[in-house]
């Protein structure tokens, strides 16, 4: 699990790496649909079915324009800000899923902990995204609306995991949703790349190889281990150590980009970590020992 959140943390530095060489719209299309032809052919040799008929359509396209809307905040937000403080951001979804859960469902009530943790949270935002308007360095002077963008992913991602706890997707495969949601995107982030007119690139044997990396390993193979971790462990212990990612991310970005690590950032980030710690952390603290 620990991997697998490195390897998730990883994936803003490989995009900022390569955005020189081609927008990060365009790298987030291309890796989709390299996952996505890896996911098909998957579900091909286990002869998985995909069937429409089981009311998976509607919320399936729904999760794929989410999907595709969370991609363009991630990939428009790393051209203003850094691949550390965009992770920060973007990991908050399990806030914003638990509190949009806890008004649509009656066992997803938040307890006093998590209101907490929430609370924490949004602090550490706060303080994290004051740092972004002092930013002084000219080339950098739209931190603050790349922060902003990587909030709206954040809080985008959130609300796919409502949609998907809420719908005839909690239902599905996890391989049908995940079909789902790369080839929507796929589709919708390569137009998007034409009509920004961020689709022109420099092909480089670095960018290939990083392109592989992400459709492969970040966005196929993760998928993977996750969900074969999740039939041998609790969902609730493994989601707790998700909080990994963003931490992993602040240490890449700041070791391989030799991005800045400001006091404030550091204070702000750590109370973002401890909020989604509280909140997700929740289930274990409560759960009743074995009989």
């Amino acid at each position: 699990m620990l991997v697998v959140c490195a390897v998730l943390g990883f994936q803003q530095v490989a995009l900022k790496s390569s955005a020189h060489d081609m927008a990060p719209i365009l790298q987030l299309a291309i890796r989709s649909g390299i996952a996505a032809l890896l996911v098909a052919l998957l579900m091909r040799i286990r002869r998985d079915s995909f069937s429409i008929s089981d009311g998976t359509l509607l919320p399936g396209v729904g999760l794929g324009v989410l999907f595709s809307l969370e991609y363009l905040c991630l990939g428009e937000g790393l051209r203003f800000t850094s691949a550390s403080r965009m992770v920060v951001f973007l990991y908050t979804a399990p806030i914003f899923s638990a509190l949009l859960l806890h008004f649509v469902r009656e066992d997803e009530r938040l307890r006093l902990t998590q209101w907490c943790g929430i609370v924490l949270a949004f602090v550490g935002i706060a303080i994290t995204f004051s740092f972004g308007f002092s930013y002084s360095d000219t080339d950098s002077n739209l931190m603050w609306w790349g922060d902003l963008l990587g909030l709206s992913g954040g809080f985008l991602w959130g609300l796919s995991t409502v949609l998907v706890r809420t719908s005839a997707l909690a239902s599905a495969a996890a391989a049908k949703t995940l079909l789902y949601q790369l080839s929507i995107a796929t589709c919708l982030l390569t137009l998007l790349a034409v009509l920004l007119k961020q689709s022109a690139f420099t092909l480089t044997t670095p960018l290939v190889g990083n392109l592989l990396f992400q459709g492969v390993v970040i966005s196929f193979l993760s998928f993977l281990a996750w969900f074969a971790l999740l039939k041998r462990y609790v969902a609730a212990e493994l989601g707790v150590l998700m909080f990994m990612s963003p931490i992993y991310g602040v240490a890449f970005g700041v070791l391989l980009l030799s991005e800045p690590l400001e006091l404030r950032f550091v204070f702000g980030c750590s109370l973002v970590m401890m909020g989604i710690l509280l909140v997700t952390a929740d289930q274990l603290l409560t759960k009743k020992p074995y009989a």
